[in-house]
């Protein structure tokens, strides 16, 4: 069956995002005043799994060994059939 995962990565909190920074900048030079901002990259990945929890777990490998790095990101997953 065929399987969609979205797959959101994000820096763990407390670690420095300076891409985030240097945009909160951009907006509060822009006039636009935030308290916080916060960066993450998003993925869609299709692709073919026998059910679920197969396709939960293939999403989670592809972070482990490729999307994410778990010294300094966190990840959440969503798949849906």
């Amino acid at each position: 069956m065929h399987y969609q995962a979205k797959i959101t990565i994000a820096l763990k909190e407390g670690m420095l995002d300076p891409e985030a920074r240097a945009i909160q900048h951009a907006l509060a030079n822009l006039g636009y005043k935030t308290d916080t901002l916060t960066s993450a990259k998003l993925f869609f990945i299709g692709f073919e799994a026998k059910d679920v929890q197969e396709a939960e777990a293939m999403a989670a490998k592809m972070c482990e060994r490729l999307l994410a790095n778990p010294v300094i990101h966190q990840y959440t997953i969503e798949v849906s059939g």
